[in-house]
């Protein structure tokens, strides 16, 4: 399995509710270059927090890559989810190419949780960092990081 996880690019400060928070000129710029790093790559589903940015993030990338289905919410990838219960979700999926577009500070520990083993040794995420991990299955401490792309940096 290969599982892609994307935090959303940058966002407003405020709004009247964080999940209203909407992309920034720059955060959308940010995700195409993140969505860049996906050409070429099958992907069989994008899910995304229902937080708009995400969800603004999830579409960015889905309208790059040209990807015909549509970009599936899941309730359980908000910034204060725990790791445990994503992977509880994922472990039904059938999948083998999935991508999770989400915040900070879920996607850190769940790539910790995912390739250390433990959420405790969160993996970097700025805004719409890019990670690619592989592994049979979406189980703690059995994943490889097998790249971390920062647009920021790039």
């Amino acid at each position: 399995m290969k599982l892609w996880l994307l935090r959303h690019g940058e966002a407003e400060p405020q709004a009247r509710r964080d999940s209203e928070r909407r992309l920034t000129a720059h955060g959308i710029k940010e995700a195409l270059k993140s969505a860049a790093q996906l050409a070429g790559h099958p992907l069989d589903g994008i899910l995304a927090s229902p937080y708009v940015r995400a969800q603004e993030t999830a579409e960015l990338v889905r309208e790059a890559l040209g990807f015909e289905g549509s970009v599936g919410t899941a309730p359980w990838l908000t910034p204060d989810d725990d790791p445990k219960d994503v992977l509880r979700f994922l472990d039904g999926r059938n999948e083998q190419n999935l991508l999770l577009v989400t915040h900070q500070p879920l996607v850190g520990a769940l790539a910790g949780l995912l390739v250390h083993g433990s959420r405790s040794d969160a993996v970097p995420f700025s805004t719409a960092t890019l990670a690619e991990l592989e592994g049979e299955v979406p189980v703690a401490g059995l994943m490889e990081l097998v790249s971390l792309y920062h647009p920021r940096h790039s």
